[in-house]
């Protein structure tokens, strides 16, 4: 597999491998560190160019991950690489909870640790879920969402694409969160946010982006 990045994100990423007994052949991409080291920790290579990547997915593996945060970057990366040959791959931890009943997860999911999730959730493509995020009964998390530690989905909420959860916010149930929002860390989200809104607050108040 090919983790797109090398840095930040990209070794939390590779940890949930290392868990999931997936470093065979792993790899990474960073082609704006040129001058960086050849393997990330002394032990997998980093690929610096296009060319390289598309070389691995042709004769060694097409799986890719996104090892980068923020949603509109990992809606470019998702992007790139797919018209390249790859294929998005999810990750999760086996440390996460998942439910047992109507579950859908989207390719290229980042799951971290200590993550649950009840039953009757959808989430969606590429979304990324950070250490010990809750989510609970019949939420829909759109595609290219990130959801930061700590945060508490509650049951019912649906979040529009290209959003972005702060650590520790809390978004109480029946609640619509519209596309390309961002709610602040510790934010309690009491009513519906619209799309292209900041959200900041006990209770959160927005305010157009």
């Amino acid at each position: 597999m090919l983790i797109i990045g090398a840095k930040g994100f990209a070794k939390e990423v590779l940890e949930i491998c290392r868990k999931n007994n997936q470093l065979t052949k792993l790899a990474f991409f960073d082609d704006l560190s040129q001058n960086g080291p050849e393997r990330l920790y002394d032990t997998f290579p980093i690929l610096r160019s296009m060319e390289e990547a598309m070389r691995y997915f042709n004769e060694i593996d097409s799986s890719f991950s996104i090892g980068i945060g923020k949603p509109s970057l990992r809606k470019t990366m998702y992007d790139k690489f797919t018209a390249n040959g790859g294929t998005l791959t999810s990750i999760i931890s086996p440390d996460a909870k998942i439910g047992s009943y109507d579950i859908e997860i989207g390719e290229g999911a980042n799951i971290l640790d200590g993550v649950k999730i009840s039953n009757s959730v959808n989430i969606g493509l590429a979304s990324l879920i950070y250490y010990n995020a809750i989510i609970t009964h019949d939420c829909n998390i759109g595609d290219f969402v990130e959801i930061s530690p700590n945060a508490t989905i509650l049951g019912r909420v649906h979040i529009d694409s290209f959003t972005h959860i702060g650590a520790n916010a809390t978004i109480l149930p029946n609640l619509k969160v519209g596309t390309n929002v961002l709610v602040g860390a510790g934010a309690v989200v009491t009513k519906d946010i619209p799309d292209n809104s900041i959200a900041v607050g006990v209770p959160a108040k927005f305010y157009s982006k």
